[in-house]
């Protein structure tokens, strides 16, 4: 039987190196892949941005598409029947809700056909759907919203307390994808560039917040849904953008990991 308080021998010593080694590599290697599926992961390490890269960056066309279109059809759906037909809005909101819903489906259907990835249309429509259900149980046009005031302020929070312990991270992702690991850390320049970046995320989604929760109130269910697309997609790109313009200065061309 082994001494429990023996000292370990230097093969054993060795061998543990190699397993925290291969430990860490491989929780490098998640990191880096769950950074690549960001929006950033499409631009970062790019010399050149295009309008062919921003667009793979936010889903390609099927992708904004299915951001887009499903909102886009219930507001006019709902304005249409509410202010040209006349019809009650408890009476507009069903065929609203339904024509949103079931272009969220065909979405997610195509994407099962094409046998593409489904990731997106299936979180899509799990909100659709659930944003629909708050809806309906409330009878308000309005809760089609609400679930995303609490995914934007959820992710501002998270931001914050990333910030707040001194990992921001958009640190943590750029740095997994230029192959920096954790170094950026210890580099002035790179980590006071991690904390803009991040603030500058936790403006976006304050933003959202700062316009749209005032619209629900006062019970302005057209200013709501025009705020809740022109501040999806079109602003999510600048914010990319713009991110990529600070990762590109920061980073230079020499010294980025090409995959």
């Amino acid at each position: 039987m082994a001494d429990p308080d023996a000292t370990p021998s230097a093969s054993e010593e060795r061998a543990d190196a190699a397993t925290a080694d291969a430990t860490s590599g491989e929780f490098a290697r998640q990191m880096a892949a769950a950074a690549e599926r960001s929006g950033l992961g499409a631009l970062a390490r790019d010399d050149k941005l295009s309008g062919g890269d921003l667009l793979r960056a936010i889903g390609g066309v099927r992708g904004v598409l299915e951001a887009l279109l499903p909102g886009l059809v219930f507001l006019v759906t709902y304005a249409v029947l509410t202010s040209l037909m006349g019809w009650p809005t408890q009476d507009a909101l069903v065929p609203a809700l339904a024509a949103s819903v079931g272009l969220a489906v065909v979405f997610t259907a195509v994407r099962l056909a094409t046998k593409g990835q489904p990731t997106q249309a299936i979180a899509g429509l799990i909100g659709v759907l659930a944003s629909a259900a708050l809806s309906l149980w409330s009878g308000d046009a309005r809760d089609n919203y609400v679930l995303g005031f609490f995914t934007n302020a959820a992710y501002a929070i998270a931001l914050l307390i990333s910030l707040l312990v001194r990992w921001p991270a958009i640190g943590v992702i750029v740095g997994f994808l230029m192959g920096d690991g954790t170094a950026w850390r210890t580099d002035r320049r790179k980590m006071r560039a991690a904390q803009f970046l991040t603030i500058v995320w936790i403006c976006f989604f304050a933003a959202r917040l700062i316009v749209q929760v005032p619209l629900y109130f006062v019970d302005n269910v057209a200013a709501l849904g025009l705020t809740r697309l022109l501040m999806g997609v079109p602003l999510y790109a600048l914010v990319l953008v713009f991110s990529w313009l600070v990762v590109r200065a920061v980073y230079p061309s020499s010294a980025r990991t090409a995959e």
